[in-house]
């Protein structure tokens, strides 16, 4: 525990540096207490707050802008790719589905300034911005003003209760080795929450599915399903859709309130994602809104054209 406390005290901003790099990389790695602890030091150390909090604030900072670069420069090159092999590894696949996508598409950039304060939405938004081309000053900008704005809330945390803090960390002292087994036991405790979370999303997700081939059979055979495509935009227009799919941006879109009660015997939903996570997600609000049956598409719209189907593109 002297070590760690030894660490804290001497090379603060080193720690806070990396931690906040491999929390907004993507690694479940908290961020948020070491900034918190990193200042609370810092004003005992230094009560002007004008030369102990700026350096904290600095390098959290610059270490998510960093993070997000990667994302975003990431996103201009291989876009859909990266987000499906985000959701693929991601704690929180929920972070990748249509809701979170929503939120960029509705408010741009701008978002990036309150992203990283909406669960799971940070790093997919960094990568929509270099998917929509979003220009690097503009993404630089506002990623950066969000950067501060999200690390100025746990030095400014760390500065109002570093009593606190530091009587913490005293007590922490007190039990040598058991203060670091129970530093170790609470941040296992939080991934194991994580990993938790992520099972538990991804057994919702195993309902039924229709496959690309019953689904090519049915349209074959006359049937008339509702077909619902929630990728974004740029995807459709690159890729292009199903031929009669409805696009959805949002679940509050007004296509959904606008399809009529006998289009809602036979739904199927895709989209782009690993699992099928944004269709899932879909699906399961549409049954609650009385939606009768309501099925994703396994392998969502790369397993359609994989196999050769019918696919309509923008003229």
């Amino acid at each position: 525990m002297d070590a760690l406390l030894h660490l804290i005290e001497h090379y603060g901003l080193l720690v806070v540096f990396v931690c906040v790099l491999l929390d907004q990389g993507g690694l479940p790695v908290p961020a948020y207490p070491p900034i918190v602890v990193a200042s609370a030091v810092a004003v005992d150390h230094q009560p002007n707050l004008w030369l102990a909090l700026p350096p904290v604030l600095l390098a959290a900072a610059l270490a998510a802008l960093l993070a997000d670069s990667v994302w975003y420069f990431g996103g201009r090159r291989i876009g859909a790719r990266l987000l499906r092999l985000m959701c693929r590894l991601s704690l929180s696949p929920d972070s990748c589905v249509l809701t979170t996508r929503s939120l960029y598409a509705r408010w741009g950039a701008p978002s990036l300034v309150v992203a990283k304060f909406v669960p799971g939405f940070a790093a997919v938004a960094t990568v929509l911005a270099g998917e929509t081309g979003t220009r690097p000053r503009r993404f630089a900008f506002y990623d950066g003003l969000g950067a501060l704005l999200w690390a100025g809330v746990a030095v400014a945390l760390g500065a109002i209760f570093h009593r606190a803090v530091n009587e913490l960390l005293d007590r922490l002292d007190t039990l040598g080795r058991y203060g670091l087994i129970v530093l170790a036991a609470l941040i296992a405790a939080w991934v194991g929450y994580k990993l938790l979370k992520r099972q538990l999303f991804l057994r919702e997700l195993r309902m039924a599915r229709i496959s690309v081939s019953e689904l090519g059979r049915l349209l074959a055979d006359g049937g008339e399903p509702t077909i619902l495509d929630v990728r974004s935009h740029q995807q459709r227009d690159a890729s292009g859709w199903i031929p009669g799919a409805i696009f959805v941006a949002t679940l509050a879109d007004d296509s959904l309130s606008g399809i009529p009660p006998e289009r809602r015997e036979e739904v199927i939903v895709y989209c782009d994602c690993p699992n099928e996570a944004s269709a899932a997600t879909l699906a399961r609000e549409l049954r609650r809104r009385g939606f009768k049956r309501v099925r994703p598409l396994a392998g969502g719209f790369e397993a359609w054209r994989a196999q050769g189907l019918a696919v309509a593109v923008k003229q």
